[in-house]
Formats: structure tokens, sequence, C-alpha cells
């Protein structure tokens, strides 16, 4: 069973500030609240190719996997794959104007095994609710920078 999981929400920041910020995976530990830490593999900028290991927390568990970067839009689109991790999985973000500000959407697919497949039900409905209050907190951290 897939899991694929889309949240949206409009920022109230020009799409530039949105997507120079929420693109850049050094700032992921400030705006996701799973996410604990992020360490380079390639040297930053975030361009196709770059890999980034990511720790994070995810309904009670640890995890770690490598990211890498497939394919980059500035200011329009960033994906990224795990290159390396617990079950395959891509991450990718968009930004479109919109009056208010910048829609983004985050979005993330994936195909678990062992007991994240038995748990996907679950997992779904889980990853919905951490991306809905991640995208609040980037929200938050655009107002205070």
């Amino acid at each position: 069973m897939d899991v694929d999981v889309e949240v949206r929400a409009v920022l109230p920041f020009p799409r530039e500030v949105v997507a120079t910020y929420a693109g850049d995976p050094t700032n992921a530990p400030d705006w996701y609240a799973n996410i604990d830490s992020v360490r380079w593999r390639t040297p930053p900028p975030v361009a196709v190719g770059s890999r980034m290991d990511f720790e994070a927390r995810f309904l009670g568990r640890r995890l770690a996997y490598t990211y890498e970067v497939v394919e980059i839009v500035p200011g329009e689109r960033l994906v990224m794959r795990t290159a390396d991790g617990p079950f395959p999985m891509e991450t990718t973000y968009t930004w479109s104007e919109d009056p208010a500000g910048t829609e983004m959407s985050l979005r993330n697919r994936g195909t678990p095994s062992g007991f994240a497949k038995v748990a996907a039900p679950v997992m779904r409905r889980a990853m919905k609710g951490a991306m809905t209050k991640d995208l609040t907190r980037l929200a938050e951290r655009l107002a205070q920078a």
C-alpha cells in the first residue's frame, strides 16, 4: 500500500522568501517538528545531486535517511528522494503566487515495507497532521525573520 500525502497552505510572504527559506534543507529542523538534524554530505547550496543526512522522529521511532535532490526549479519546485533510509520516499515542495502571498504545497509519497507497510493507514493520517502543522510552523518562522 503506497503512501501519498499532500498539504497546501497560503503563506503571507513573497514566493522568493518562502522558497528560499523552505528550499534550504539546513532550515528544515527549524520548521519541521519531527526533523532533529540535517547534515550536508555535499557542499551547499542545494542543487540537483545534493545529498543530506536527515535524522527524524515519527510515530515514536527514530529515522535516519539520506535525501538526494533530483529536481529543482528555483522559486517553483524542489524534489528530493531518499537515497538511503527505511523505505523509498519522495518529498516535493512547490511554490506559486497567490493574492495573499505564496501557496506552498508539501507532498510526501513512498512505498513503505515491513512494519511501516502494515501501519500505512495510520502513517498517512499522522503525516497529514504533521505536515499541516509544519506549514504553520514555517509561516511562524518566516514572521520572526
